[in-house]
């Protein structure tokens, strides 16, 4: 009787983590179609409304150049003549972007800040992408890295090329290891920069 139980027991939670792992992977791939870049898309309606229906899709929220009111609605994204609405700011706060969207960055040119946080899909490999985007190279002025646990010290020293980068803040990034020399060496090719750590 007890032997029945115990297989009962066991049985059960096998079937609760094959469940966990099968919603996993839907999700897993669910966001993956939401980070597909539609490249006629972008050129049908302009970088920037592409891009805000990217970010909007995957859960972020984007300021537009002029406007004080942050666009957290997908269906609520403003219409215009194609270019009116320019992308200035953009929190990603637990958003699930992922690598294969960042070519969304591309044709952006008026994007100042952009913060990071709890985005579990950021890896050091989106930020090498993000520091080689030209037109964020001119543009970015601020950004935010917050517990986003795949960030490694590599992915920090690799922002080294947003060359005009004038406020850099990181908190909650177990996967620095080296904290004070990648610090030395985000200050040394960058010296304009403010550079904030709270990392423990």
């Amino acid at each position: 009787m007890m032997l029945v139980e115990s297989l009962t027991r066991q049985a059960g939670r096998l079937k609760q983590l094959v469940l966990c792992d099968t919603r996993r992977h839907f999700w897993g791939w669910l966001n993956a179609v939401f980070n597909k870049v539609d490249h006629e898309r972008i050129q049908d309606v302009g970088p920037d409304r592409a891009a805000s229906e990217w970010l909007l899709r995957c859960g972020a929220t984007v300021r537009y150049q002029g406007y004080d009111k942050w666009q957290q609605d997908y269906n609520g994204l403003p219409s215009g003549p194609l270019g009116k609405y320019k992308i200035q700011a953009i929190n990603a706060t637990e958003s699930c972007i992922m690598y294969k969207g960042f070519d969304y960055f591309d044709g952006l040119q008026h994007v100042e800040e952009i913060k990071f946080s709890k985005c579990m899909y950021l890896q050091d490999e989106c930020l090498q992408r993000l520091s080689e985007t030209q037109n964020l190279q001119q543009s970015l002025l601020r950004l935010w890295i917050i517990s986003c646990g795949n960030i490694t010290d590599k992915g920090i020293i690799a922002l080294h090329k947003l060359s005009n980068l004038e406020y850099l803040f990181l908190s909650d990034l177990p996967g620095i290891q080296e904290k004070e020399s990648t610090a030395q060496i985000l200050k040394k090719s960058m010296p304009s920069l403010e550079l904030e750590l709270d990392l423990a």
